[in-house]
């Protein structure tokens, strides 16, 4: 099943409310289990398509009904106004074409995710807590989000889903923030991008294969591919 409510982040929009989404296992009340948790970012697109951005959301209730994985999915909404989700869903400062300096605010978002969102969802639903069953997922910004989280909060999240991420906005702070990270060698990061979408920033091959590079340098199990 799914439930939807009502958040508010006020470090970064105030009063400002914004839809939030958790998948429950069906069984979630009476099977007496716990279950792994996975952040989503862009929650307005990863179950409903008539709340998804451009019509069509990642389906990802449908799937886990017929996936067979225990697993509980919680995804908040993006700040939709404007050039917030830019700043949100960065963790450092950047140009953006058309859109000039965008001030990222990435860091007060995990922040709120790790010391709010997270100890609700602990207290109300049956979750496996810890880093060993807690991760992270997200495309374009939330690509890069994910990445962030893994490496600068790798003591909360083992493992991150980067689809499609968002490394080309600025490939040199993105690869600090992966140099000095204190991240463990079990955690796991997993890549891709699709090879028609490749053309789209001119420096999105260099940053994706100098992220997994340094990955693996780290010693972090990485899957990086591109995408047919």
């Amino acid at each position: 099943m799914i439930k939807k409510w009502k958040v508010k982040i006020p470090e970064l929009s105030g009063e400002m409310e914004r839809n939030a989404y958790i998948y429950l296992p069906d069984d979630y009340v009476t099977s007496g289990k716990k279950y792994p948790v996975l952040y989503m970012f862009d929650g307005h697109n990863v179950f409903y398509d008539e709340d998804a951005t451009y019509g069509k959301s990642w389906g990802m209730g449908e799937y886990m009904k017929t996936s067979g994985k225990d697993l509980i999915i919680v995804a908040v909404e993006c700040n939709h106004q404007g050039h917030k989700r830019l700043e949100e869903y960065s963790p450092v400062d950047f140009e953006f074409p058309d859109v000039g300096l965008v001030s990222g605010h990435g860091k007060q978002y995990m922040d709120w995710m790790v010391s709010t969102l997270m100890p609700y969802i602990d207290k109300n639903y049956p979750t496996l807590t810890g880093r060993e069953h807690t991760g992270l997922a997200g495309s374009s910004m939330g690509g890069l989000m994910a990445l962030y989280g893994v490496c600068e909060y790798n003591h909360v999240f083992k493992k991150a889903a980067c689809i499609s991420p968002s490394f080309w906005m600025s490939k040199d702070k993105v690869l600090d923030i992966v140099t000095k990270a204190d991240i463990a060698t079990d955690s796991a990061v997993y890549i891709d991008y699709g090879s028609l979408e490749l053309p789209n920033h001119t420096s999105s091959s260099e940053a994706l294969i100098a992220v997994a590079r340094l990955l693996l340098t780290r010693r972090v199990h990485t899957h990086f591919q591109i995408v047919p």
